[in-house]
Parts: structure tokens; sequence; C-alpha cells
């Protein structure tokens, strides 16, 4: 009896240590035994888990355009750096780094000749010529995108590898304007230069790398998925869920979406431009020394670290900081001097003056950015109606001139072109600045070439300060959201959050 219960025994541990092995279900390593792994030591060790591999996925809108320059989708726009390469690139000092173009040269700031790169290809493999690049570029002289920039181009011509641009206004940093994606072919897909090709197959799309890529750069991945949407509402759970693996945003825009789960921002520079504008021609802002005081009430860090939650940075003059154009010094003398301010406006009289700030209210940042400097006008002894409006009624009372001062925002050219917002004849000149040394200075600069543009742009500032036609306030950011410690490497740009695609690293 003894001996029948210890063979039981036997038998139970028997069934217990095989129930603890591996289970035949496809879970254990690939080493083709099927089963545990040994040692050299001779003991049983778990397998090794086969690694997932590396995968970046995007959201495309399917039934919407993928043309770089007519497309009107954000999304699809998002995807055109790996599809498509401009001439140059702006960097992020907003330098322009040749991309297409291996050369530019002007006399006189009217006439440039883009020599273009040898030996490169469309993905379909037809050449890159001046022809193709001369027709790429005056459809974006037609377009609703670029039609604005393109504004000084009379005509643009192409031969062999050289284009010829003729401008009706002299400028002498083209290249700037010139980071526009160059495409070949008609219809929603035309055909570009860049790392990757656009295949759809049974109704998926992909972007698959290009064995052909003339820059023959190391890519992160061969293959990147595109995840359908379309509706915003796509686009926001996609990425919540983890499918689309980054997203570009601007997080201070009118009617944002918002974005949940956790993610990683990476915020880059741009040229949307928030300034406060003066009525120069009636009330109490007409007097430069007027506009001169209410400059150094401006505090503009809050601003930026409060109202736009740090998208933004703080600017004292009408250029980045980035900018190889900005003058820390001349800076300085527009700095916050609230004390300053008052005792300038007390000696002019003006405290107590009633004055009226107009604002867009569609936009939160910018409505509470409005409220606050009402209120540091305020605080230096001004007496402020703030008038936040619809977008219609704002852009109303500006035309009107129904206005002391108001806090616009304008999306500058890569130049760094002020005509527009400030010379007499200036589109957005709400404020009605006119003044003949202004228009040419902001010539001067705009046709200046290589170091003379520094020295253009300090006379053309230091005019600014003594007349202050306006008070610059910030510049805004543009964020990419990505996965939390799925991407790491980015280093986006204005126009392409895709910059130096070959230093990301994919987890």
């Amino acid at each position: 009896m003894k001996h029948l219960r210890s063979l039981l025994c036997l038998a139970l541990v028997a069934v217990l240590l095989t129930a603890c092995g591996p289970k035949g279900d496809g879970s254990a390593s690939s080493s083709g035994s099927g089963g545990s792994s040994v040692s050299s030591s001779g003991s049983v060790s778990d397998p090794e888990p086969a690694p997932t591999p590396a995968s970046l996925t995007l959201a495309a809108y399917p039934s919407d355009s993928f043309h770089p320059v007519l497309g009107t989708n954000r999304s699809n726009l998002t995807l055109a750096p790996l599809l498509y390469e401009p001439l140059f690139q702006l960097d992020e000092t907003f330098q322009p780094v040749p991309v297409l173009c291996s050369q530019a040269d002007s006399a006189d700031g009217l006439t440039w000749t883009l020599t273009l790169r040898e030996g490169v290809t469309f993905s379909d493999g037809s050449p890159l010529t001046g022809a193709v690049v001369a027709d790429a570029l005056n459809t974006a002289r037609q377009s609703a995108r670029y039609a604005q920039r393109l504004r000084d181009v009379s005509s643009v011509s192409g031969q062999g590898n050289v284009i010829t641009v003729t401008l009706v206004r002299a400028n002498g940093n083209l290249p700037a304007l010139l980071d526009i994606p160059i495409s070949s072919g008609t219809g929603d897909r035309p055909v570009g230069t860049g790392p990757y090709v656009l295949s759809e197959t049974d109704g998926a799309l992909t972007l698959s790398a290009r064995s052909g890529w003339w820059q023959g750069k190391a890519l992160p991945v061969q293959s990147i998925q595109l995840t359908a949407a379309s509706r915003s509402e796509d686009l926001v759970s996609s990425f919540a869920a983890g499918d689309v693996s980054l997203v570009d945003v601007d997080l201070m825009g009118t009617n944002a979406l918002s974005y949940s789960g956790s993610y990683q921002t990476w915020d880059y520079a741009t040229t949307d431009f928030l300034y406060l504008g003066f009525n120069t021609q009636s009330g109490l802002c007409r007097a430069p020394e007027i506009r001169q005081a209410i400059t150094r009430a401006i505090d503009r860090t809050p601003v930026v670290q409060v109202d736009f939650a740090r998208h933004a940075v703080a600017a004292a003059l009408p250029v980045h900081p980035a900018s190889a154009l900005y003058n820390a010094a001349q800076a300085q003398t527009r700095s916050y001097d609230p004390e300053q301010a008052a005792a300038n406006l007390e000696a002019l009289r003006a405290a107590g003056r009633t004055v009226t700030l107009v604002a867009n209210s569609e936009n939160t940042a910018k409505a509470a950015a409005a409220q606050r400097i009402a209120a540091q006008l305020e605080a230096v002894g001004l007496s402020v109606r703030l008038s936040l409006l619809s977008y219609d009624n704002y852009v109303s009372a500006l035309s009107a001139g129904n206005f002391d001062l108001y806090l616009g925002q304008v999306t500058l050219t890569g130049d760094f072109d002020l005509a527009p917002l400030l010379s007499s004849s200036g589109s957005l000149n709400y404020g009605r600045w006119q003044d003949a040394l202004g228009d040419a200075l902001l010539s001067a600069l705009q046709g200046a070439q290589g170091d003379a543009r520094t020295q253009a742009a300090a006379d053309l500032f230091a005019y600014l300060n003594q007349q202050a036609p306006i008070v610059p306030v910030c510049f805004k950011n543009g964020s990419v959201l990505t996965q939390w410690s799925r991407l790491s490497g980015l280093s986006p740009v204005r126009g392409n959050v895709f910059y130096q695609l070959e230093n990301w690293n994919l987890s």
C-alpha cells in the first residue's frame, strides 16, 4: 500500500511539472526547437520574445488631394516633404539651405538664375529639369497657397538645368521664398523627387522608400503605413489610440483640436507674428511719442508663458529671434519698463486718456492676450476700452479705422518682408502709417544681399524703434505631437516636420 501511494505521488509531481512547461501555441522562441532554450550551464530559461519591428504610422485623408501646392488638407500637406522636395529648405534659423538647387545668383535682385543639381530624378524615373521646375513654380504662382508669397514674380522660365526668375521688386533673399515642393504631372497625386513613394493597395495607402533617391541617406523605416481619416475627429481618436505616430498641429489656433493620451511635444519656430498695431492717423496714438511709451508698457513674458502656454517666443523686433537679423541690443531698447512708460505718458499728458483696443474674440489665446495687454496699459495710466469682436466685425473695424490699438497676427514670408504690414501701400497696413523714409528702409532691406542684409535690418529696426508704428509681441510656434517614447531625434522646421529625418530613432 505504501508502495502504491509512492507511485501515485511521483505521477502527480510529473503531471505538475509538465503543466509548468512551454505551451505548444506558437509563443516559444523561433530557435527551431519549438521549446525552451538551454543555456551553456545547462539550466532552462524562458525564450526571448522576438523584437517588435519599429514602425511609423501617419494619418492621411485618401479622398482629399495630395498635391503639395494645390492641396488644402493639413494632414496630407504634412506628408508632402516625404514625397516632394523644394529648391531650398529653410532651417531652424530661417536660412535657405540648397536642396534641388545647387546655386542661385543675381546681380541686381531682380533677375535670378537658379541652377539645378545634376542626376536628380522623380519617382517615375523622369529627370528633374528646368522646364519641369518652371511649370511647378508657375502653378504655385496661381495657387491660393503661394500666390501672395510669389506676388513679386513676373515670370519664371526653364531650360536645361537652369531656371530664370524675374521680379518686379528687388529681393536679395529670393531663395527664402522657394521652399515650395516641386512636383511633376497632373492630378491629385503627382510624382516627386523625395525619399518615399505613395502607393495604394486594396484601398490601403502606404509610403515606400525609394531605391533611387538621389540623396541616398539612411531612412528610419522602409515603409510607412497611412491611417485613413475622413474627419478631424478621426485624427484625434487615431492618435489617442496610438494608431498614428505623430500629428502636426497649431495648439494655439482658432478652434484647435484637443488631443489626449500620453504624448511628447516638439515645438518649432514659425513666421506667425503677433503684434499690437496703432491708428497712426487719428486719436491719441497718432503721436509717435505716445506709441513709444506704450511700447515700454507691454510685458511679453506672461503673454508667451500663460496666454500661449509657452507655444510662442517673445520678440521685441518684427523678425524672429532665431533669425540672424534679430539684434538683441536693439530689442533691449523696446523692453518692458512700466515705470518709464508711466512717466512718459504723464509727461505727455496722456495719463487717464481713454483708448480703444480691438481684438478677435474667436481665438482663445489672442483674446486672453488682449485682456492682459489692456490690463498692462491701464497699469501705466491709460483707460482702455477693450472690444473683443467676431472675426468679420474685427476686420471691418480695422478696415474702417475704428480703433486706437488692435491686436493683430500675420504670417510673414520666410524673408521677413514687412512691406505688406508697414509700407505706405501695404495691404495689411491697417494703422495707415505713411512714411517715405520707412518705405525706403523697407525696400533697402528687401533688396539687400548677403552681409548687407544685416546692416539694412539694423537701419530699419532703429527707425521703427523711433516711430513705433507697431509693437512686436511674439512669434507663435508650431507643434509636433508624438506618441510617448516612440520617436526621438526630431528637429522639425516650418513647412517640414520631417527635416533631417535621417536622425530619427524609432522604438
